[in-house]
């Protein structure tokens, strides 16, 4: 690391990625910031925001140094962040020839990799071999649009590494942002997955005029089921109530800004899927999440849990059922 400062690479273009490089750029002078599109690393250099997400944040260009290269994004990194579609991680790094498993890898990805049906870490760890204890999670609760407002907002750090989680959240820490850290890597990346499911339907339910009192079962029954299929996963002491499990969750399925409640509220409303994805601008993690945490919970064996909402949300989604009829059935078995 130079210049008593690591080198961070921020991998992807989205909001959340946007978000990720204003917070750093409070605490550090550079960072290199990788995406594929051309024309927005042209825009951001010429109009010093990105064109099509959080285009209020206003940069000091000369604190980015902007690629479309990701071999040259991640060679030239310490700590590597990455920010992008869990769909689209596989394809994102098919160029890749650099080395990663000399790197600190973060994910901020809300999503399991549905090439290897591994929660992002795993898939590190697995597939490009980055030592466990060189990869780290950035979870919420904390939306995009938030961050980009400078209201206060938290964010939870997590590493099998303290001092990983801990130099992280030194660098994404201000007036504006709180961080805190732990080391349950597994928990809070399935947690970040599982909240966009429950937000979905949570979406669904709004969609169908199911009202506030419907809500708060649904939510009550979603940190029942996130405990169950984690515990399951990955045992270990946790509270399920932290900001980072509960809170996360809470977030997500009440925001106005929850792009996964969103779509949810529209298939509820009665569009397709195809037409809902068409009608939004980003992705809803949770549409590719509910059919890989379906297929995993269900090839677990003995490690299989309850599972009614992500089982619902998958019969609206995949199976083509009616969601009237999936969700009367649905509120029969929640309590």
């Amino acid at each position: 690391m130079q210049d008593q400062h690591p080198n961070i690479s921020v991998i992807g273009g989205g909001s959340w990625a946007t978000a990720i490089v204003k917070i750093l750029t409070e605490n550090l002078p550079k960072i290199t910031w990788y995406m594929r599109n051309e024309e927005s690393i042209a825009h951001i250099k010429s109009q010093q925001h990105n064109p099509n997400y959080l285009s209020s944040v206003e940069f000091e260009v000369e604190q980015l140094d902007l690629t479309n290269n990701i071999n040259y994004a991640i060679q030239k990194a310490d700590i590597v962040i990455f920010v992008v579609p869990s769909a689209f991680l596989t394809a994102e790094l098919s160029s890749l020839t650099v080395a990663l498993d000399d790197k600190i890898v973060f994910s901020a990805i809300k999503g399991i990799v549905p090439e290897s049906y591994l929660i992002v870490g795993e898939h590190f760890n697995e597939k490009y071999n980055v030592p466990f204890e060189n990869i780290g999670v950035i979870t919420g609760p904390c939306h995009a649009e938030e961050v980009a407002l400078e209201r206060l907002s938290y964010l939870t750090i997590a590493s099998a590494t303290e001092a990983h989680a801990l130099l992280i959240s030194k660098y994404m820490s201000s007036e504006y942002i709180k961080c805190k850290v732990t080391e349950d890597v597994i928990g809070t990346e399935y947690a970040a997955v599982l909240k966009n499911i429950y937000a979905i339907a949570a979406g669904i339910a709004h969609g169908l005029g199911y009202g506030d009192n419907f809500q708060s079962v649904l939510m009550s029954n979603s940190i029942r089921e996130m405990k169950r299929f984690i515990k399951k996963r990955y045992k270990m002491k946790r509270n399920i109530n932290d900001s980072a499990y509960l809170g996360d969750l809470l977030v997500t399925g009440y925001s106005v800004f929850s792009r996964n409640r969103f779509f949810g509220n529209m298939i509820g409303k009665g569009y397709t899927v195809r037409s809902a994805q068409m009608e939004m601008n980003m992705i809803a993690e949770g549409y590719y999440a509910v059919k890989s945490a379906y297929k995993i919970n269900e090839d677990s064996g003995k490690r299989k849990t309850k599972t009614p909402i992500i089982n619902a949300v998958h019969k609206v989604l995949y199976e083509g059922k009616n969601p009237r009829k999936v969700f009367t059935k649905l509120a029969d078995k929640l309590d």
